[in-house]
């Protein structure tokens, strides 16, 4: 009995032996692991964090909101739990009441003290703020919005940040163009090299690590005079790419997102610098940190538009001293 039950165990240990060196590679088949760029944007897609998302969260609710009416102002205050993440100096000399001071490389340890409150985040022009919400966003905080224009919309004492980065070097360059967008063109995915986590591990390291590396910013003078030297996507509707003009041979990509794969019109490549503009600077933050997540070398065009066509006859909203101006709410 103990040969034939040594024998039938024989039996059953070669074909497994067998099966376990085909794992191995011994067959000279490769087991090749699912990139981590492939698990980290499947994880966003199933948990509503694709772009349109981060732009508007699943409750309406925009990336930004702008500063209430002064009889609106005790409500506004109560709905929120303020981040204030200017430098310590321009925080003293006057801020909006209740706010914490807290250093932008901080936001994610800050962020729990809200216990559920939304979050607004408020810096200088509300650039700053709009990359601190994205990432905010997809770490797992969707209802934290930005202040819009930032202090300068708040009160005219806190307007200079505004008032002193609006340009019109725009108007009548060589650079500035009225021709329709380069044809788009698919490139690899981003290469995100040594992970090994979950979908969901891998997002966190992510966004903690944008975060650590602050705020990625150009300024639209050096996009507007090299536009060669970057890999330009200007995100404007057809009707204000062509009637505003745009920067030579900037593309038009939207919406920009990972589940109709037009996020794959970007060139991740490390000498490609992605450079996404906007009228003010502020969506384009959004967008950029939400990039710099997913491996892209990309920065926003500070003060978009604004920077360098604030004249420009086209507007009808968004433009710093046309709609938009600072409004006379109390500092602290």
């Amino acid at each position: 009995m103990k040969k034939v039950s040594l024998f039938l165990i024989g039996l059953l240990i070669v074909p497994s032996l067998f099966l376990s060196s085909c794992d191995r590679g011994d067959d000279n088949i490769d087991v090749v692991a699912e990139p981590a760029f492939t698990r980290l944007t499947s994880y966003m897609e199933s948990n509503n964090l694709d772009l349109n998302n981060i732009l508007v969260n699943l409750d309406g609710k925009k990336f930004v909101t702008k500063a209430p009416n002064p009889d609106d102002l005790q409500d506004f205050l109560n709905s929120y739990y303020i981040i204030d993440i200017r430098s310590a100096d321009a925080f003293n000399a006057g801020h909006i009441q209740s706010a914490k001071n807290v250093a932008f490389g901080d936001i994610l340890t800050e962020a729990p003290n809200a216990n559920g409150q939304p979050i607004l985040v408020v810096c200088y022009t509300g650039q700053t703020a709009c990359y601190a919400t994205s990432l905010l966003r997809l770490y797992g905080y969707p209802s934290t919005q930005a202040l819009k224009w930032g202090m300068s919309g708040w009160n005219q004492t806190t307007a200079g940040p505004w008032d002193s980065n609006i340009g019109d070097e725009a108007n009548g360059h060589s650079n500035w163009s009225y021709s329709a967008p380069p044809s788009n063109i698919s490139f690899e995915d981003p290469e995100l090299a040594g992970y090994t986590s979950s979908g969901e591990n891998l997002l966190r390291a992510r966004v903690e690590e944008v975060v650590a590396a602050g705020f990625k910013g150009v300024n639209g003078t050096d996009v507007l005079n090299s536009p060669g030297s970057y890999f330009i996507n200007n995100y404007f509707n057809e009707t204000d790419y062509n009637g505003f003009g745009h920067i030579a041979n900037a593309y038009r990509i939207l919406p920009l997102l990972l589940s109709d794969d037009s996020y794959s019109y970007l060139n991740p490549q490390t000498n490609a610098q992605v450079v996404t503009y906007c009228y003010t600077g502020q969506t384009s933050a959004v967008i950029t940190a939400y990039l710099r997540v997913l491996g892209y070398d990309a920065y926003s065009m500070k003060f978009g538009m604004n920077g360098i066509f604030n004249s420009n006859p086209q507007w009808s909203t968004n433009q710093w001293g046309g709609d938009s101006h600072p409004k006379d709410l109390g500092l602290e």
